[in-house]
């Protein structure tokens, strides 16, 4: 999705400005509609590209541990009485996070100027701030409860990011593997190879088979590594270039959910994203429809997205949440069951908590699963290679020593 800034008329003829999500000019122009009458002014944010030397350390990724004690630290100061523009200026001042940091003294300044702390927020987090933080304090000043919004927050993103860190944890070793494996295949065929070779041909006999292969194998390599690169730098390129399109975004998508194995991963990973998001959604008190246009905003599948996106527009035309899920097929089962029988029961909130654990619990048992597949295909792919490569040379040394002998 883009962001677009805007200029608009609320309903009340108060002139607002923010930033909202959408897939185009004409879907943002629409989700400002929703809570405005006039649209004054709409252009897309372009991605800021700033030169090395003015680039901060970070750069403008969110810190996910201190934007739950950034949520923390707000919640605790407003539930002592603490007035809100007194509040964000102490918290600008604890905020260690340069990104955060800026954000929050920018916010410090609107509210002393009179403006609402999510309309301020949503202007200067620009790509750094989550829609739902945005939305969730938009919700909590419109209930007069701001510090059960923070409060919210802060348990919705520690949660998601204890489960980020178990996942990429998870991952840590086979990667690390993986790329020890590459750099010691690349040197051996670099370096070391070729010094073999050169020994092995002032020999002047015929050398084993494996030899002969790795031989082969090694000069390949040395005369088109480029060439090589080259071509593995351009279909990466290809993909991120098709991928760019609307066609390309979606088609990529729906691969995604059909690989095996991944696929598995990318579903429980939609199915916990959007049963987290819509539980702090809803428990934030932003009605349904709205919790699932936000939620649709925040599942990574570009496919499932979109499908989420028209669950808000059906259950803007009376329908139900279970009924309309129902009809999307790459959502669980569990997923979609659960969502209706919350539903009937008047417990919809408790139950996408419940489902959301569950799916979080899922998933991490899934990354480790295909990881415990992947390792031992790892090492023994490693012990095949390194174990060719021993045999090739040695054998090749006893041909020589051999041919030595004759002599």
């Amino acid at each position: 999705m883009s962001q677009y800034k805007y200029t608009a008329l609320s309903r009340d003829g108060q002139r607002v400005t923010g930033v909202i999500e959408g897939y185009d000019e004409l879907d943002a122009a629409k989700r400002v509609k929703e809570s405005c009458d006039v649209i004054l002014k709409l252009t897309e944010i372009k991605e800021r590209k700033s030169g090395l030397l003015s680039m901060e350390v970070g750069g403008n990724r969110l810190n996910g541990r201190a934007f739950g004690v950034m949520c923390s630290q707000f919640a605790i100061m407003l539930n002592a009485g603490i007035p809100i523009s007194r509040a964000v200026k102490l918290v600008a001042e604890k905020t260690s996070d340069r990104a955060l940091k800026r954000v929050v003294n920018q916010v410090a300044a609107d509210v002393e100027g009179g403006r609402s702390l999510s309309a301020s927020f949503a202007d200067h987090g620009g790509k750094l701030l989550p829609v739902t933080f945005t939305e969730t304090l938009r919700a909590g000043e419109a209930t007069g409860n701001l510090a059960q919004s923070f409060e919210t927050m802060q348990a919705h993103f520690e949660k998601q990011t204890a489960m980020r860190s178990k996942v990429r944890g998870a991952m840590a070793y086979p990667m690390f593997v993986l790329a020890v494996a590459v750099v010691v295949v690349a040197v051996l065929m670099a370096k070391v190879v070729p010094e073999f070779t050169k020994m092995f041909a002032e020999l002047g006999t015929q050398l084993p088979l494996p030899t002969r292969i790795l031989i082969a194998v090694s000069d390949f390599f040395q005369k088109y590594i480029l060439l090589l690169a080259g071509a593995v730098a351009a279909v990466i390129l290809g993909i991120k270039a098709y991928g760019a399109t609307e066609a390309g975004k979606l088609k990529l998508a729906r691969l995604k959910l059909r690989l095996p194995v991944l696929g598995k991963i990318e579903e429980l990973g939609a199915a916990s994203q959007f049963a987290n998001t819509m539980a702090a959604m809803m428990g934030a008190g932003i009605t349904m429809d709205r919790a699932v246009a936000i939620t649709a905003r925040v599942v990574d599948n570009y496919h499932l997205s979109r499908q989420t996106d028209q669950l808000a527009k059906q259950l803007q035309a009376g329908r139900t949440l279970g009924s309309s899920m129902r009809e999307m097929t790459d959502y669980p089962d569990i997923l979609t069951d659960m969502t209706g029988v919350g539903e009937n029961t008047g417990e919809l909130e408790k139950t996408l908590g419940t489902i959301a654990s569950y799916y979080d619990t899922e998933l991490e048992e899934a990354t480790r699963a295909a990881l415990a597949k992947l390792e031992p295909i790892l090492l023994v792919g490693i012990a095949f290679i390194g174990g060719f490569i021993v045999i090739a040379v040695f054998l090749a040394m006893f041909s020589m020593y051999d041919g030595m002998g004759a002599m």
